[in-house]
């Protein structure tokens, strides 16, 4: 059937191509979305540019039309015998070493020390390897030759670059052949056998140097076949033979250059010797496809052999994915159970009914990401960034972790808290539909506040609907702090991630140079952590300013990073007076918890037992300034009062504030430090009676 056939069926709504056979023929540019091709032949046919956007080619044949398979073994044979043909006239070099004339004795030998370097090298460290070898042997070859030896010059200059050459040829040849006949057994021994002929034909009307030469160039087609052997196992030190010689099988088959494959079913479709460079595979099914691994994938997802296996069977139980680019990957139904998934980019791919059972998900992208159905009971969800496109429906799932490494108390922050509660079904979809629209921030090794600020002003600047009163929580994880902000629905997260990260370290990297042409002023202050501050007093008033007076630091080593001025949450801030009130603020603050009622579980403290223990651990906390201890007891003022009615909508606000305030200053503390220790179980108790 011609092309001109199928597309007027087309046009007139026919789908149905199943079965057909479309050899050679050519849709470039054509638009066949929603057609089905499966189990159709569709060996040589041209996709290219094509639009087949959830088109299906289940149990399809692609790859080369038979004329096509016997032109490329040919070439493939006659590369081998060429080669074959070439390793005797190195291994008459060699034979010199029983010629009469003492040049050409030197001549052999100095020929067989060079192949025999060159076999080492090109068996521990690959074929490319040798390149430098060749460059090395030519310019001995000018030297010696300069020197009046013509005749070794020209044996090293032969024995280097024809090793080299000789070699590469022959595991071409078998690599060719193997891609585009298939059966390894069979084209290797062709190839193979091909070689040695040529060797043999030539060997013969030279009776003198036969054994010598033909043993040379026999050696010389098993390293063909080695590298060839290594080359198709994917081995890195020759992995640009396979990739060239699968690039030339590709010649002539199925082409699907720059076409629109989303959505397309190739579920189990032979796709040997198929074109996909460029080709848009968003969420397109690779399940069961055979030969995936002679395609040419160019720079798709499916260049990496690691994500090609996963596509074809689904199979990712704890293996490692991580920084691995999975975008608009198919992973309907995988197993990828324990398997490490961090910091991978899994935006618009399909997990639907996946089993993603303690699998580590920290920082992975899952913008536009489909979740359905899927298990993740177990999963560590650390930093991960999801948003209102990313589908989180019928989640199965028992409980979570949000961290991937136990902090200070040994918690990973399991949801539930409780070690012997589980989700209800739908519990899990509430909990994360409050992250749907936020933008989390892990900083590394602490928080730079200098940087943050102008990274966050940044921010402010490109998005007039983002304020400072976007920051919902500021909390320390571990050695790093985590700054979770909201965001519209319709903002792009990644670009306001991409946003902060750029201006956030190239701020930080700017305050580096500049700190570190004072060596001494770089010593006293701690550039990376906020220690002793109050992180809330710069993050929520854009007003603040830092000043450092440098010519002071001779005078006074007690001076650190700066003073911090301006306002803070609800008013501005006296430290002064805050300070010479705080046993004021205690006493006020002890008769205040005094009027909550006290719980009648002896094992589960109330509201007033935990504020208590919060206000001890202030108190005592010997890396707490006075100005960040007068701050922090006034939110546990503000919480009392608010605790007398706790589920009024209008006190769990006031509480949500306070806590955020004291988040922000727990994040400048040592994590050892009691406060910070305290707060990691307190605080989490206290939200819960507000119904935080």
């Amino acid at each position: 059937m011609k092309a001109s056939e199928i597309l007027q069926r087309y046009a007139e709504d026919d789908r149905n191509f199943q079965r057909m056979n479309l050899r050679g023929l050519s849709f470039k540019g054509k638009n066949l979305s929603g057609a089905d091709f499966s189990e159709a032949d569709i060996r040589g046919t041209n996709f290219s540019g094509a639009n087949l956007t959830g088109a299906k080619f289940r149990g399809a044949k692609a790859g080369l039309q038979k004329r096509w398979v016997v032109i490329l073994l040919v070439t493939s044979w006659l590369l081998a015998a060429l080669s074959g043909v070439c390793s005797l006239w190195m291994g008459i070099f060699v034979a010199l070493i029983f010629d009469s004339d003492p040049i050409n004795v030197v001549s052999g030998w100095v020929s067989l020390v060079i192949l025999l370097v060159f076999f080492t090298i090109a068996v521990r460290k690959g074929a490319i390897a040798v390149a430098g070898t060749s460059a090395v042997g030519v310019a001995v070859s000018v030297g010696v030759a300069s020197a009046g030896a013509f005749r070794v010059a020209f044996a090293v200059g032969v024995g280097v670059a024809g090793a080299f050459a000789v070699s590469v040829a022959g595991a071409f040849a078998i690599t060719v052949a193997v891609s585009v006949a298939g059966a390894f057994a069979v084209s290797v021994a062709g190839a193979f056998a091909v070689s040695v002929a040529g060797a043999f034909v030539v060997a013969s009307t030279f009776a003198v140097a036969f054994a010598v030469a033909f043993a040379v160039a026999f050696a010389f087609a098993l390293l063909g076949l080695y590298i060839s052997w290594r080359a198709m196992k994917g081995n890195p030190k020759d992995a640009w033979i396979r990739n060239a010689a699968i690039a030339f099988a590709a010649t002539g088959g199925t082409n699907f250059y720059k076409a629109n494959l989303t959505d397309v079913d190739f579920s189990k479709a032979k796709l040997k010797s198929t074109n996909l460079r460029e080709a848009i595979l968003t969420r397109t099914c690779w399940k069961n496809t055979e030969k995936l691994d002679r395609i040419r994938p160019g720079n798709t997802l499916l260049k990496n052999p690691q994500v090609r296996e996963l596509l074809k069977t689904g199979n990712g139980y704890k293996k490692s994915f991580q920084n691995t680019d999975l975008r608009g990957a198919n992973l309907q139904g995988a197993n990828l159970e324990s398997a490490d998934i961090k910091q991978a980019d899994l935006s618009e791919a399909i997990l639907h009914d996946a089993n993603l059972k303690d699998a580590n998900l920290t920082e992975t992208l899952a913008i536009g990401t489909d979740f359905t159905g899927a298990y993740l009971t177990g999963a560590c969800l650390e930093a991960w960034n999801i948003d209102s496109t990313t589908l989180l429906d019928r989640i199965d799932c028992q409980y979570v972790f949000l961290l991937e490494y136990p902090n200070t108390n040994g918690s990973r922050e399991r949801r539930p808290h409780h070690p012997d509660k589980t989700f209800d079904r739908g519990d899990f979809e509430k909990l994360y539909k409050q992250l749907i629209n936020t933008v989390q921030f892990l900083l590394k090794n602490g928080i730079n506040r200098e940087a943050f600020r102008e990274a966050f002003q940044q921010i402010i600047a490109e998005n007039p609907e983002i304020t400072w009163d976007s920051i919902q929580k500021i909390e320390r994880k571990g050695d790093n702090v985590l700054v979770e902000v909201t965001v519209p629905e319709t903002t792009d997260k990644a670009q306001i991630e991409r946003t902060f990260d750029t201006a956030y370290h190239a701020e930080l990297q700017a305050r580096i140079e500049e700190l570190s042409r004072d060596k001494k002023y770089l010593q006293e202050s701690n550039l990376a952590l906020i220690q002793n501050q109050s992180l809330q007093n710069f993050v929520f008033d854009p007003k603040i300013t830092v000043t450092t007076e440098n010519k002071n630091m001779s005078d006074n080593p007690n001076i650190k990073t700066g003073d911090i001025k301006g306002g803070s949450v609800g008013g501005d801030f006296n430290a002064s007076n805050s300070v010479l009130n705080i046993d004021n603020l205690n006493s006020t603050i002890t008769n205040q918890i005094n009027e909550l009622s006290a719980t009648s579980e002896l094992e589960k403290p109330g509201i007033k037992e935990l504020l208590e223990q919060l206000q001890t651990a202030i108190n005592t906390d010997e890396n707490l300034s006075d100005a960040d201890k007068t701050i922090a007891l006034e939110q546990v003022q503000t919480l009392g009062q608010a605790g007398k009615e706790p589920q009024k909508s209008e006190n769990q606000g006031i509480a949500k504030r306070a806590f955020l305030m004291l988040q922000g200053i727990v994040a400048g503390l040592l994590a050892a430090a009691k406060l910070a220790e305290t707060c990691q179980s307190i605080i989490p108790a206290i939200s819960s009676i507000f119904g935080l």
